[in-house]
């Protein structure tokens, strides 16, 4: 286990001259540990695990790409995905938040080795692991090709190992190994909340696509559908985390979104 550092000296300066209201902000940013998992023989995934006392949920994010999460830098992994530069607005709002990086024999997670028996496994096991940090229930939330992961996981994990699973921008082009409409979507119980931007121009998740994860999510408890339409500045690939395709400039609102769903899942 490799323990993050505190803030600097001057950090806590700044931090005890901020108005209380930015307190919690200023803790999601800068307070967590990072593990190393054992999940098989001689393989562990990295583990980001920020806890925040009486939390109710823990929210467990899956980033697209390659599947990291950066650097730690001031307490906080560094990575640009839209859920990994979110983490502080997940936190405030009084969430335990992991962030689950690569297995340490691979570099990349590409999209077939999402629907794979061995990724399973190392997220059972990851899983595992925080259900000994906490006893809250779990909710995953994949975004891009981490819709891949949460999708595979809540079809073949045991029925009570979550309370629910978010897929943002999701891989939709059945081109692609893994993509959600082509998963057994109808083995999946648990709320399901689909968010997507309305203007996501990456080729792989178009958003004429979406309504068939809805029409798939046929055994979901409660299932519900958020295209929304903000931000500001888009830049980059349209696939990249500072386009349309990650919320750029609504982060806040996309968050928000999702977590108040969360706490309350309605059609």
């Amino acid at each position: 286990m490799r323990m993050i550092k505190r803030f600097s000296w001057l950090a806590l300066l700044v931090v005890a001259c901020l108005a209380s209201a930015q307190h919690g902000i200023a803790n999601a940013q800068h307070d967590g540990t990072l593990f190393d998992v054992a999940t098989r023989d001689n393989v562990t995934v990295t583990l980001y695990w920020h806890p925040m006392q009486g939390a109710s949920t823990t929210l467990v994010l899956f980033p697209g790409g390659a599947g990291g999460f950066g650097r730690i830098e001031n307490g906080r992994p560094n990575g640009g995905n839209f859920l990994v530069r979110s983490l502080p607005e997940f936190v405030t709002q009084g969430y335990n938040v992991a962030i689950i990086g690569r297995p340490s024999d691979r570099n990349d997670l590409d999209y077939a080795d999402r629907i794979t028996d061995v990724h399973l496994s190392d997220i059972a096991a990851v899983l595992k692991f925080i259900k000994l940090q906490s006893a809250a229930p779990l909710w995953l939330i994949g975004t891009s090709r981490g819709t891949v992961s949460v999708a595979h996981a809540a079809i073949h994990l045991p029925r009570d190992a979550l309370a629910g699973v978010v897929l943002s921008s999701g891989i939709v082009d059945l081109r692609k190994a893994g993509a959600l409409p082509s998963q057994s979507l109808g083995a999946i119980t648990v709320p399901v909340l689909v968010i997507h931007h309305a203007r996501d121009g990456c080729r792989v998740c178009l958003p004429r696509d979406v309504p068939s994860v809805l029409q798939g999510l046929t055994s979901a408890q409660v299932k519900k559908l958020a295209m929304v339409d903000g931000g500001a500045n888009p830049s980059g690939d349209a696939c990249g985390p500072f386009h349309w395709h990650g919320y750029i400039g609504m982060e806040r609102e996309a968050v928000q979104i999702i977590t108040s769903w969360i706490s309350n899942p309605l059609p």
